[in-house]
């Protein structure tokens, strides 16, 4: 029997999406090769670049993917090598959401196109895009451009002591490893770095400890995104909890004045939510609710 839940398209987030002639919603995404690497185009144009002073590069959740590629599997499957992959929580699927982005789904601002026909997988090992860990939860995992990655890391440590040694990570370790963090051999014997220079890379914020004698994968700056990102998160909570019945229309919740604390955005925590299960979409007359679980 099958475990995928039925699909829900709200009509609001973000603009409107398009109607076909004579059909009453538009196709969803399917859980095919390239659903995800679509889904995380939409979700880099969400990322306010001039938050952060364009310091960093636009960073999608693989939980807000979730939100948009109805199973976790083929998600998972698209995005990272069978052996970094999450496992899956207690359904293979969760609703999608058609989020209607201003740019074509193939390209974002700032960093290199997707290319039609690929799928995830064969991006991250292809070496187009990394997958970090941010830190806050071992499941959150960030998805960036490899160019995007690649152009912010070398901007931060633009004229600093330690320049050269992250340009020789960039050149060596990032084009032949996609891992999400790199062992004490790996980075000595393999790729020839010194004690000395992984203390630099970690000074430079390109890796942060994980524990004895291996690291993390990271970007420079980061602290600065977990925080909002965890603070915007408990707020878009705390709006659905204060709810009556701790249930919120979907429209009306996007259609609210963003607290302070939600710099990121209502719709980038909305995905977020969904795809992490921390709400459940319910489909009612009136349109997706957004419904604590009950504890």
């Amino acid at each position: 029997m099958s475990r995928k839940r039925p699909c829900l398209v709200p009509e609001t987030l973000g603009l409107k999406r398009r109607r076909e002639p004579g059909r009453a919603e538009a196709r969803p995404l399917r859980s095919e090769a390239g659903a995800a690497r679509a889904a995380v185009a939409e979700l880099l144009q969400l990322f306010p670049r001039g938050l952060f002073e364009d310091a960093l590069p636009p960073i999608a959740l693989r939980s807000q993917v979730y939100s948009l590629v109805p199973d976790r599997t083929a998600a998972d499957r698209q995005l990272v090598s069978s052996r970094s992959a999450a496992p899956p929580g207690p359904g293979t699927a969760v609703p999608r959401m058609v989020l209607q982005s201003p740019r074509a789904a193939g390209s974002v601002p700032g960093g290199a196109s997707f290319r039609a026909g690929r799928c995830q997988k064969e991006l991250q090992e292809q070496g187009e895009i990394r997958v970090i860990q941010l830190g806050f939860d071992l499941d959150a995992h960030g998805i960036i451009l490899t160019e995007d990655y690649r152009t912010k890391v070398l901007s931060a440590c633009d004229g600093r002591s330690y320049a050269s040694t992250v340009q020789k990570f960039l050149a060596s370790v990032l084009p032949a490893c996609g891992d999400l963090s790199f062992q004490q051999d790996q980075m000595t014997q393999t790729f020839g770095f010194r004690d000395a220079e992984i203390t630099q890379l970690v000074n430079a914020g390109v890796l942060t400890v994980r524990d004895a004698g291996s690291w993390w994968l990271a970007v420079p700056g980061a602290g600065r995104f977990v925080k909002c990102f965890v603070k915007g998160r408990q707020a878009v909570l705390g709006m659905v909890r204060k709810a009556k019945y701790r249930e919120l229309l979907l429209s009306e919740l996007l259609g609210r004045r963003a607290p302070t604390s939600v710099r990121l955005g209502l719709a980038y925590h909305v995905h977020d939510l969904i795809g992490a299960q921390l709400v459940d979409c319910v489909s009612t007359t009136s349109g997706t609710v957004l419904r604590l679980p009950e504890t």
